[in-house]
């Protein structure tokens, strides 16, 4: 394997509100997306041959509808490669969470594979790409922080404030499908204009930034969510004790901003049995393009 680790982060969505639905099923939605330096790690072999190859598949997933595999093989046929690859993929991102985790390992897989087999393709060409794969795949292969339109591929960089966070996750395993097709789901959300304070890096008087965002907005699946998951409404009670919390995408995972990592992390030692958690800091950029 190349000694390279390409970083693959998590994201979570600031808020979520669906404001329509598509003749083709989709959802419009709004969105912001941040990132976490929170990341699966990737290495990358070049192969000779033509074959794409995961080294260490997750269990319970074949590897032909594995997105890091899928990646690998559109943009090999998409740009004529003769060349494979062997793709190792050191998981730490938790899966159906809403963090974007396999999302995140198709984008890092396009960036990866686009240098390693000498394609130097720009991003905007990857993420049209990464489109074909899932609507959460561009924002990864961009890069920046952004508000989200559209199936959340219209994408405008924004600069939220970049607190610590506290993630949790409960254990279960939500099914996308299942939350964007109830019936209960609210379709109809008034659009928001991007707010002046995520326009330009926020100042040290506007430190507040993610926790007015929060105040200001909510997300349109939890009520779903909460419903049909109890332990998702758990958590959210739970975390909603130490401050500001909210299911990031269609969940499982929650999460509330802190100001100072200790915090965060005394509230971690703190969460219950059964559940899991991390924290993280927020980032604007892509760990994936850290210098």
């Amino acid at each position: 394997m190349s000694g390279r680790v390409w970083l693959a982060p998590a994201k979570l969505n600031l808020f979520l509100h669906v404001t329509g639905r598509r003749p083709d099923g989709y959802h419009e939605l709004q969105t912001v997306f941040q990132f976490l330096d929170f990341c699966d790690g990737l290495r990358v072999q070049v192969r000779p041959d033509a074959a794409i190859r995961l080294t260490n598949p997750l269990p319970g997933v074949a590897p032909e509808s594995d997105l890091a595999v899928r990646a690998a093989r559109l943009l090999q046929r998409e740009a004529g490669v003769s060349m494979g690859a062997d793709i190792e993929v050191t998981k730490r991102v938790p899966m159906g969470g809403g963090l974007g985790g396999g999302s995140s390992d198709a984008a890092t897989t396009l960036v990866a594979l686009s240098q390693h087999w000498g394609l130097r393709l720009s991003r905007e060409v990857l993420g049209d790409l990464g489109l074909r794969l899932g609507a959460d795949v561009p924002i990864f292969v961009r890069g920046a922080a952004a508000w989200g339109e559209g199936v959340g591929d219209h994408l405008t960089e924004v600069y939220p404030d970049e607190p610590w966070y506290l993630v949790v996750h409960p254990g279960c395993h939500v099914s996308t499908a299942e939350v964007f097709s109830a019936a209960e789901l609210t379709r109809h959300s008034v659009p928001l204009t991007i707010p002046s304070r995520l326009k330009a890096p926020p100042s040290e008087s506007e430190r507040a930034a993610v926790t007015d965002l929060m105040a200001d907005t909510r997300n349109d699946c939890e009520p779903v969510v909460f419903q049909r998951y109890p332990a998702v409404e758990q958590v959210h009670r739970w975390l909603s004790r130490y401050g500001p919390s909210r299911m990031t995408g269609t969940g499982a995972c929650v999460f509330a901003p802190f100001s100072r990592e200790e915090d965060a992390r005394r509230v971690l030692r703190s969460v219950p049995a059964g559940w899991t958690g991390f924290v993280a800091r927020g980032r604007n950029r892509s760990p994936l393009y850290a210098d």
